[in-house]
């Protein structure tokens, strides 16, 4: 439900822009889904999370700036950004703190042993300054149309095949079932 959720704002923004063919109007659409989509997430679980809040904080400036000056360059900026932001967030937490944010996020379902999580904290913070230069390669190097395709089933697939790839490293890592009825034995 959660991933239906965190994509229903981009969802609208691509239906708007597919009817219309206006990446303004499809912004002017998108701000008011994204605050839409986190109201719901406040009331509905009681807390919105800081990465969630960032990129309303995002969407609200750079679909704002969209709007208001009525170009789309803005918003075709916004991921970039996001991307970037979260690369540095992640890679802050490598040297900040005593976890880095990777396993702040899933260490309550998966153990790894801390060289794994910092391995797989930098994955994610070249996963994502990666995804921030394919976006600007993209809205600056290809028409709006395939840019608004891009954002939605590009970023989408790019993101699946990283996940993917992530679950092969972190199950090098997982006791083997073996390994798991032994230690209830004992």
């Amino acid at each position: 439900m959660k991933l239906i959720l965190d994509f229903f704002p981009i969802a609208i923004f691509f239906v708007v822009y597919k009817m219309t063919g206006d990446i303004v109007m499809a912004t002017a659409v998108l701000i008011p889904a994204t605050i839409i989509q986190m109201a719901y997430t406040k009331y509905s679980t009681g807390k919105i999370e800081k990465m969630q809040l960032a990129t309303l904080v995002l969407v609200v400036f750079f679909g704002g700036m969209t709007v208001l000056l009525q170009d789309g360059i803005f918003i075709k900026w916004k991921p970039t950004v996001v991307n970037w932001l979260f690369a540095l967030v992640f890679l802050g937490s490598q040297f900040i703190g005593n976890k880095p944010v990777v396993q702040r996020i899933m260490e309550s379902g998966v153990q790894l042993p801390s060289h794994a999580w910092r391995s797989l904290n930098m994955a994610w913070v070249g996963f994502f300054a990666f995804m921030g230069l394919v976006n600007i390669y993209v809205a600056f190097n290809f028409s709006e149309a395939t840019w608004v395709d891009f954002k939605l089933f590009g970023m989408l697939g790019l993101t699946l095949v990283f996940i993917i790839a992530q679950g092969f490293y972190m199950a090098k890592y997982m006791p083997r079932e073996s390994e798991s009825v032994q230690k209830e034995e004992d």
